[in-house]
């Protein structure tokens, strides 16, 4: 049997975990930032479902519109890729985002928001900022725009939220979190109880994701790094994803209990046996599930087929 043949024969999650391996495989010490994230979008860049793409600049920032066929002008998702804000892009990400837009009939705004070490924290926030407001001035009200996100995209979600609430600016209607990484410090028991579980995030890889991200100095509890630490009152409905074996799932959980106790109507599901954004891989049916369900919530909450049903 061949290593092709081998891979075949693997579970489904078992085969994405290889997939990730490998190209971590490749690096090491010499690794530059920009090697890698070459080789990770090399390994992830393509597009399995039928959507149109249109590159555009929202307000400076480097975005993709991705748009499923008769998705409405009045509708939107704003993605922010995952990827520890120092990987990650729309072409790694496209193959999700798509999925998600297809899924939901609604057409997506990804953007490449600046990634650290270059650029620092707030740089990603600010960017993100920048994206929503642009949204806004192209005429689509608040309540009509949805923001979606894993892993440090999920954070993004939760700060974009936060930063647009303290200023008193209007809010999204929903958020979608997958996988979040919530709290910079990595203080959830998931990091040590998963550790053996989670074959591809250590606490040890986390906390240096930090330091680049904020820098040597940056306060970890920051509300708007860690927004597990901010005061979640007035936050839209948010869906929470994350896989059992992912050493951040507690950054999934302990988020949502702070939310249920602020009074934000939030929705947790924890999926046995899976790992972290278990979402880009198609080929693994739960992660289908998982985005059924991310589009049904989206349906609901932006109202999505109600113009249709008339």
């Amino acid at each position: 049997m061949t290593q092709a043949d081998s891979d075949i024969a693997l579970d489904p999650v078992e085969r994405a975990i290889r997939k990730i391996q490998a190209v971590y495989r490749n690096w090491n010490r010499q690794t530059t930032v920009a090697q890698m994230r070459s080789d990770w979008d090399a390994a992830f860049s393509g597009c399995t479902v039928p959507v149109s793409c249109r590159l555009v600049s929202a307000g400076g920032v480097d975005g993709e519109w991705i748009v499923p066929a008769d998705a409405p002008r009045d509708k939107a998702i704003l993605y922010f890729h995952g990827g520890g804000f120092r990987l990650g892009s729309i072409a790694s990400h496209r193959d999700l985002i798509a999925r998600i837009a297809e899924a939901s009939g609604c057409r997506v705004l990804a953007i490449n928001y600046r990634l650290a070490p270059e650029y620092r924290f707030p740089a990603a926030l600010e960017d993100a900022l920048t994206a929503y407001a642009w949204m806004l001035e192209q005429g689509l009200a608040p309540q009509d725009i949805a923001l979606v996100g894993d892993s440090a995209g999920g954070n993004l979600v939760l700060t974009t939220m936060l930063s647009l609430r303290d200023r008193g600016q209007p809010l999204p209607a929903a958020g979608v979190l997958m996988s979040p990484w919530t709290d910079l410090a990595a203080t959830g028991e998931s990091y040590q109880n998963r550790a053996t579980a989670d074959p591809i995030h250590q606490r040890s890889m986390i906390l240096a994701l930090a330091k680049g991200y904020i820098g040597e100095d940056g306060d970890v509890s920051n509300p708007l790094a860690s927004p597990l630490h901010a005061d979640l009152k007035g936050l839209p409905p948010l869906l929470i994803h994350a896989g059992d074996r992912e050493t951040v799932r507690d950054d999934a959980t302990m988020l949502a209990e702070k939310a249920e106790a602020a009074g934000v109507d939030v929705e947790l599901k924890v999926w046995d046996g899976m790992i972290h954004v278990f979402q880009m891989f198609p080929e693994i049916s739960q992660a289908r599930e998982a985005i059924a369900a991310v589009a049904a919530f989206l349906r609901r909450h932006l109202r999505l087929g109600e113009e249709r049903a008339e």
